[in-house]
């Protein structure tokens, strides 16, 4: 997007969720949803489909109700309030064009229905298409326009009304693989330039990782866990969180006591020392990343395996290895002239138990 400088804007607001419950008929979608968005952060809702990410966020954008709790945008309840009474801008999936107006009428159509004067509206046109890049092309139609270009000019629309709140549902879901990486650099750009309050729903987490300060995973219409995403990769509240923010190995096994330590069994002939300050739940998986395990000899406890298959990824390899009952992951780094090892080959994998965590399923 555009270096243009961004217009002054008023002091950013926070947005807060508190104790929010939506049924529709017999379907629970919003489980006593309680979280809050700092001013001026990117933030984002992060889950499966069908998890009431898009839900909740229709909900802040007044398109559903709440049956409880409140949702506050800069500290007023706008609960009740109608979606052009709560100054929150909302970007669709879609991007919701209108095919038959050119961009710059597209962009100056929520400007019109506020009533503003002429004059306005077309600075504010300007204004909003020099942030996204797109001035140049404003008398084109949405079907001339490229993917990316569409989408530029779907947050044009929701920046000139100068909203308060961005929201942004899966923007860059219609987008191929490459374009969505240069697209979420701009729109990260976009809002810090803005200082604007922003919340994304994505279900990608790679999407969510890169562009986002807070994310709030979701399953089954409730917050799992709210962090940085360095935070929640690092320490998952469970097993769903670990599993969705990247691959995760977790190893079933059973909590032992050998003398005066305890153990963690798996299978008959692997035993793993429970590192003194831990507390595993009932019923815990090991659980570590595929980067935190290496093949061959160092330090770590010992896991002799099978490779089941392996993946040559550029960088790295990445392997499969059956432990038992069990298979996992383990990237080693790929170098020139290294001698990868074959399936079907006998292998150790080394754990340090430090590196692990214990996690209920």
């Amino acid at each position: 997007m555009s270096d243009a400088t961004a217009p002054q804007r008023a002091a950013p607001i926070g947005v807060v969720i508190e104790a929010v419950n939506l049924s529709y008929g017999a379907n629970h979608v919003l489980k006593d949803v309680s979280l809050e968005v700092a001013p001026g952060e990117f933030f984002a809702f992060l889950g499966p489909s069908g998890c009431g990410k898009t839900t909740l966020l229709r909900l802040i954008a007044g398109f559903a109700r709440n049956d409880t709790g409140r949702v506050l945008v800069g500290g007023q309840d706008v609960s009740g309030l109608p979606p052009w009474k709560r100054d929150v801008g909302m970007v669709f999936q879609s991007y919701a064009l209108w095919p038959h107006m050119s961009v710059r009428r597209n962009v100056a159509f929520g400007l019109e229905e506020r009533g503003l004067p002429r004059d306005q509206i077309e600075a504010r046109v300007d204004e909003a298409l020099a942030l996204v890049g797109l001035k140049h092309l404003g008398e084109r139609r949405p079907s001339q326009l490229s993917g990316g270009q569409q989408q530029r000019v779907a947050v044009a629309r929701t920046v000139a009304v100068r909203p308060k709140v961005l929201l942004l549902d899966e923007p860059l879901s219609n987008l191929d693989a490459k374009l969505r990486v240069q697209v979420r650099r701009e729109l990260r750009e976009l809002q810090q330039s803005l200082g604007l309050t922003t919340i994304f729903v994505t279900h990608d987490q790679e999407e969510a990782n890169t562009i986002c300060d807070r994310i709030a995973v979701m399953a089954d219409g409730a917050v799992q866990q709210i962090g940085t995403p360095m935070a929640l990769y690092e320490r998952p509240a469970n097993l769903f969180v670990a599993n969705f923010l990247g691959t995760a190995n977790a190893l079933e096994g059973r909590i032992a006591q050998s003398g005066a330590e305890r153990v963690f069994e798996i299978g008959d002939a692997i035993r793993l020392p429970v590192p003194a300050g831990a507390t595993p739940p009932a019923g815990a998986r090991l659980v570590f990343r595929p980067q935190d395990v290496r093949l061959g000899e160092g330090p770590g406890v010992p896991l002799p395996g099978v490779v089941a298959h392996r993946e040559f990824l550029g960088a790295s390899i990445r392997y499969a290895v059956r432990i038992g009952a069990s298979e996992i992951v383990v990237d080693t780094p790929f170098r020139a002239g290294d001698a990868p090892s074959a399936p079907g080959e006998a292998v150790t994998v080394r754990l340090r138990p430090e590196a692990a965590l214990w996690l209920a399923a």
